[in-house]
């Protein structure tokens, strides 16, 4: 599935940039005031963050819906350790609670199932690949 997401700097913001995304209202990524930005939306690496959080929440949703378990909710709490970033490494921390299952087993394997996800598995075990070019404005289509 091909999808496109637009990114557009805003006008008289510093880094702040608007992304579009058919269907969907505008959502807004920035940097931290840390870094030079104006901190009027979530950074990159939150969005990164919060798409593993909602995908593994959905996943074991889904599953449970499937074997007709009695989940009533999920809350997910991610830390992330961006200390090593730069030496290649990122970690992410996942806490999940599965509200309205008792039993001990069922726990287990909604977590078992949240890391099939797949954020998960392209965070994982993928290779992504990414290709980036200039496109001139002024050119002709």
């Amino acid at each position: 599935m091909k999808k496109t997401i637009e990114v557009v700097s805003e006008r008289n913001h510093i880094y702040r940039q608007r992304v579009e995304l058919d269907g969907f209202d505008d959502l807004f990524v920035d940097v931290p005031e840390a870094y030079g930005g104006e901190g009027t939306a979530p950074d990159p690496h939150d969005y990164f963050d919060l798409s593993l959080g909602a995908c593994k929440a959905i996943t074991a949703q889904m599953y449970a819906r499937r074997k007709e378990w009695p989940l009533t909710g999920v809350s997910v709490k991610i830390n992330r350790d961006d200390s090593q970033e730069r030496h290649g490494t990122y970690r992410l921390d996942v806490a999940m609670t599965f509200h309205g299952i008792e039993d001990p087993e069922q726990r287990v394997r909604l977590e078992e199932i949240s890391h099939k996800c797949p954020i998960h598995r392209l965070m994982t075990s993928s290779t992504v690949e990414v290709s980036t070019r200039t496109v001139d404005i002024n050119a002709k289509a």
